[in-house]
């Protein structure tokens, strides 16, 4: 890990962040995994490619989208470029993270290789807690929490993807419904300006709308044109407070 740190210590850090499995935070986002193992087995998708997807797509989201986006019938193009508007979202996060756990020593390799792990839960995570740990363990204490989450997801899914298929309609509808809560709930939580909360309530607004038109960029279109209005509002907003 970073240099300059003795190796007991930076295993320690590593134990400490791996602790974090047990926070409600994870708990919650395990369990969402649960509904996405449903919904995945719902569209057929191999159990294999389920648990690549877990581990290489983070965060949840964007694998909903892509799933979503695969039943749909869209272009692989729209897909892309879906999910990658999707996984955008994570810069701010990463760029806010890395200062508050990167030392004078610490190598861009090892920052970039810990950066696929920030997604919303790992982020509210290491920055509620990263600043009570010294910050030469800082990096172990993150890597210790993000890889053993993505882990311990790919195992979850790949255990209970036979199981949930047959469970009853009931059951996995409960289960598939936990993933679109804590796609809304965690983005909401995690918003920190109005024009996040107005793009996503205009998104969801037009989403039933271009499901019916265009079924095959519904997603796409309701991200573009939802975050599009809300940037213009915003923008218009701050001119007139300028103003007065």
């Amino acid at each position: 890990m970073t240099a300059g740190a003795e190796p007991q210590s930076q295993m320690h850090w590593f134990l400490l962040g791996m602790r974090g499995l047990f926070s409600l935070p994870a708990i919650i986002l395990m369990l969402s995994f649960v509904g996405f193992a449903a919904f995945t087995a719902e569209a057929k998708i191999p159990v294999g490619q389920v648990m690549f997807m877990t581990g290489i797509i983070w965060a949840l989201p964007a694998k909903v989208i892509l799933v979503g986006s695969m039943l749909s019938g869209a272009h692989i193009a729209t897909a892309f470029i879906a999910v990658t508007l999707s996984s955008v979202r994570m810069m701010p996060m990463v760029a806010s993270l890395v200062p508050e756990i990167r030392t004078s020593r610490t190598p861009t390799w090892l920052l970039l290789l810990v950066s696929h792990f920030v997604a919303i839960t790992a982020w509210v995570f290491a920055m509620e807690r990263v600043r009570d740990v010294p910050r030469a363990g800082r990096l172990a204490f993150f890597a210790g929490f993000g890889i053993t989450l993505t882990t311990t997801n790919i195992v979850l899914v790949g255990l209970v993807y036979g199981a949930v298929s047959e469970f009853p309609p009931l059951v996995s509808g409960c289960l598939f419904f936990l993933t679109p809560v804590y796609f809304l709930t965690s983005i909401w939580i995690s918003a920190r300006h109005r024009v996040i909360y107005w793009a996503l309530g205009i998104g969801l607004a037009l989403g039933w709308l271009f499901a019916v038109i265009a079924p095959e960029y519904d997603i796409l279109l309701a991200g573009i044109v939802g975050g599009t209005l809300a940037w213009w509002g915003e923008r218009m907003l701050r001119r007139r407070e300028a103003v007065r």
